[in-house]
């Protein structure tokens, strides 16, 4: 807990709790009725090959989605985790191509992603920009430098990696055979995550923000440091996926991360994460990825064509926002 200027200790409202709560139950249900019409109709869903693409894709998404559901609770967006997770990738890739050890470029790469989210925290809290309009113009500004850097040609890791088999492990390697690395790291990121904004009283520093700004200010929150740090995790969480990404596929696709920062908002919103603030969870958020990954999943095992498959995802982001603006809008009613 924290105090504020009069002493007066600060608490994060229960019913915040019980509302995020509520919405990750009712997640849970419905993907426990999916995946068990799943199994039903579709003999190849129960599949461990198939259920290792699913939880592989979640794995490099998940992270991003960590990072937006921090971004979205201090009531921002970041529009440019997509392409700052590709310009992870190809620094990471350029410098290891340069002789540079990978693990050093990792970390490298992770600094220049905190860059970027250090220049768009400064530019929404110190000049008072929209953190929408700053984070989409960085999605262009991180993409152009991605074709500058690499010419606009794919890069290539396929033979360097082999020399540097215990990072290749990150994003190919097998725990016991069966289960992905990437499973691992990303399940190890979202349970601390997930107990960091449930139980640590720095976590509630970004509800009361993103809950109300100028309320936590007279409080005595720095709110431009939160919003700021705020704005470098979920860069740097990008920046984290863009690392195992690029051991995964051995490469740089320069269309890597293109639209992920949708997948990432709508799998927020879909887990309670309000566009308001103030209000979510890393469980519910990842809960919500799971439900658009599984529907992703459940649309290619029946052959669904992908124009179609872009109409229902969309479908499913509208209704969490509609069903969003319904909460905000019944609790705005039942404070007046």
């Amino acid at each position: 807990m924290s105090k504020n200027v009069q002493g007066e200790i600060l608490e994060r409202p229960k019913s915040t709790f019980k509302l995020s709560q509520l919405r990750e139950l009712n997640l849970l249900m419905i993907l426990g009725v999916l995946i068990v019409i799943l199994i039903v109709t579709s003999p190849y869903f129960a599949s461990w090959n198939n259920i290792k693409v699913v939880l592989g894709s979640m794995g490099t998404d998940g992270i991003v989605v960590i990072g937006m559901t921090l971004s979205l609770i201090s009531r921002g967006i970041d529009l440019s985790v997509g392409s700052v997770m590709c310009l992870s990738m190809t620094v990471t890739a350029l410098l290891f191509l340069a002789g540079v050890n990978p693990w050093i470029a990792a970390i490298i790469a992770l600094c220049v992603c905190a860059g970027v989210g250090g220049a768009i925290g400064f530019l929404v809290t110190k000049i008072k920009l929209s953190h929408f309009i700053v984070s989409l113009c960085f999605m262009g500004i991180a993409r152009g430098i991605v074709f500058a850097l690499s010419t606009g040609t794919p890069i290539s890791l396929v033979t360097a990696l082999d020399s540097a088999p215990a990072f290749r492990f990150l994003g190919q390697g097998q725990i016991g055979g069966f289960i992905p690395m990437v499973v691992v790291i990303f399940l190890c990121i979202a349970i601390v995550m997930d107990i960091y904004v449930r139980k640590s009283s720095t976590a509630r520093l970004i509800f009361y923000t993103g809950s109300n700004e100028k309320a936590a200010a007279y409080s005595g929150i720095n709110v431009n440091k939160v919003t700021t740090l705020t704005c470098v995790a979920c860069s740097v969480f990008a920046g984290i996926a863009g690392i195992i990404y690029v051991n995964k596929f051995s490469g740089v696709p320069l269309t890597a991360g293109v639209g992920l920062e949708m997948t990432a908002i709508a799998s927020a919103v879909i887990g309670g994460v309000s566009f308001n603030g103030g209000k979510g969870s890393i469980l519910g958020a990842l809960l919500g990825l799971a439900l658009m990954a599984f529907v992703q999943n459940a649309m290619t095992l029946f052959n669904v064509q992908a124009f179609w498959q872009d109409l229902f995802r969309y479908m499913i982001v509208l209704g969490a926002v509609v069903l969003d603006g319904i909460q905000q809008n019944m609790a705005k009613k039942r404070v007046a």
